[in-house]
């Protein structure tokens, strides 16, 4: 399970960078914003919830 998170956050910032890099990918620096978010939110909760 945590293998999974850290490989989307992985994936989610590469997005982001990417994203900002490039300049008309700006959308793609919000999308991969908004799930790295998600999934450290996700992945807080989840942790939790086992806990």
């Amino acid at each position: 399970m945590w293998l999974t998170l850290i490989v989307l956050l992985v994936v989610w910032a590469v997005l982001a960078v990417v994203g900002f890099a490039i300049k008309g990918l700006l959308w793609l620096a919000i999308i991969g914003i908004i799930l790295f978010v998600g999934t450290i939110v996700f992945g807080i909760v989840r942790g939790r919830r086992k806990a």
